[in-house]
């Protein structure tokens, strides 16, 4: 069987999931992933058995401490492999948003008077914030702008906008709201011709297939792990060569011992080892579906990506589509994914009624949803849409099927 005849068997990845049959949540269309996922068995069994057996301080000799330990460092491992990286350059912390503080924090240092950081307005806050608050050491913020007729991020505006003053670039691999998927390696290829730092931000983009950091060759990488199947926790990358150099923000006495340096009060241990479910879990994915077991971690991991780029674009189209042909209705956004140009997270507003009385709507349907600015307030701002009222966000991943298209299809038209 080639990969071409291979689908993603739904029925299984859903087997993999409790929410799914579980009383409270088994009769809802889940369109809210983008703002958390659910977890696979595997998850819960790893966090589970951590509470039980090993819920002590980790690393010492006795057996409980020493598996507790053995784990946590077992978790970052496996993580590092599905990411393309080394252990020694991801931390876990305890959200994006710190991480991406501390980081700010620790560049600081970089800037000099005059120094130019840019920055985009189709971020997350969590990645805007901490380098707009680099102006209070004298840098000088400028921001990127996505094209206002298509939404898009235009390299060719972000290549007028860098000159010898710019040191930090940061952008986001895939916009929560736009749903587009930047292309951080020729971002990244113009950046470093210009000796710039750049940091980009996975969070929409990693649930719908995990990156090859050192294939898009950004210097810094940050996604949330509680919405790749995990609890809530965070993951950073960082180039060894420049992670080794950050000044300590943590302890005193670990200075020089990195990535732990700019990972104050260090990760959850219970929750970082019930990531291993998350590496167990897919590894589950990939043998249901392929023979060859000698692939590494990360050409196996690209497998999967294939198959559930694949699986989301056919259930995520025909709401596309729809959304799009609805004259009453704003589709923020590529109306077709293509090639894996775009996230399944689809985000839109009404001429007619507020989101929040869509999203009321949608609720009686069973399709769990909300509506919000996602953090998202200055690419609203710029499409001129109201941020506290914000969009309606539907936001699938590779779990979900078409039975979750037709009824939410099914819900729309009674808006």
């Amino acid at each position: 069987m080639t990969l071409e005849n291979i689908k993603l068997d739904i029925d299984y990845v859903r087997s993999q999931f409790p929410a799914f049959k579980d009383p409270l949540s088994k009769d809802w269309s889940f369109f809210e992933n983008a703002g958390g996922s659910y977890v696979p068995k595997n998850v819960i069994d790893k966090l589970t058995e951590f509470m039980t057996s090993t819920k002590v301080q980790p690393y010492a000799e006795y057996p409980m401490s020493k598996i507790a330990g053995e784990n946590m460092d077992k978790a970052t491992n496996l993580f590092a492999k599905m990411i393309n990286a080394k252990s020694n350059e991801i931390l876990i912390g305890g959200s994006t948003s710190i991480n991406l503080y501390v980081l700010s924090n620790a560049l600081k240092h970089i800037i000099e008077p005059g120094d130019e950081v840019i920055v985009t307005n189709q971020d997350h806050e969590a990645n805007i914030s901490p380098w707009r608050r680099l102006k209070d050491y004298g840098a000088n913020i400028v921001e990127w702008k996505f094209n206002s007729d298509d939404h898009e991020l235009k390299i060719s505006d972000l290549d007028k906008l860098i000159n010898s003053k710019t040191k930090i670039l940061a952008v986001t691999h895939c916009s929560n709201i736009v749903g587009s998927v930047n292309n951080l390696k020729e971002i990244s290829d113009l950046a470093h011709k210009n000796n710039i730092i750049v940091i980009g931000d996975g969070v929409s983009y990693a649930p719908h297939g995990f990156p090859n950091v050192k294939e898009i060759d950004v210097d810094f990488y940050t996604f949330s792990l509680y919405k790749t199947y995990g609890p809530h926790l965070a993951l950073l990358y960082g180039k060894e060569e420049i992670l080794k150099n950050l000044p300590n923000q943590n302890h005193e006495f670990l200075k020089g011992q990195y990535p732990y340096t700019i990972n104050p009060g260090g990760p959850n241990h219970e929750e970082l080892v019930s990531l291993i479910g998350v590496y167990e879990y897919f590894e589950n994915l990939y043998n249901h579906h392929f023979k060859n077991k000698n692939l590494s971690t990360l050409e196996k991991i690209k497998k999967i990506n294939n198959l559930i780029s694949l699986h989301e674009e056919n259930i995520a189209n025909p709401i596309l589509k729809y959304l799009y042909e609805r004259n009453d209705l704003n589709l923020i956004g590529k109306n077709k994914i293509e090639n894996k140009d775009r996230a399944p997270t689809i985000a839109f507003y009404s001429n007619k009624k507020t989101s929040k009385e869509i999203s009321n709507t949608l609720h009686k349907f069973k399709i769990a949803t909300r509506n919000d600015n996602f953090y998202a307030w200055r690419c609203l701002e710029y499409l001129g849409i109201n941020t506290e009222d914000g969009v309606v966000r539907l936001s699938m991943t590779h779990y979900n099927n078409y039975n979750d298209t037709e009824n939410v299809l099914r819900a729309l038209e009674k808006i």
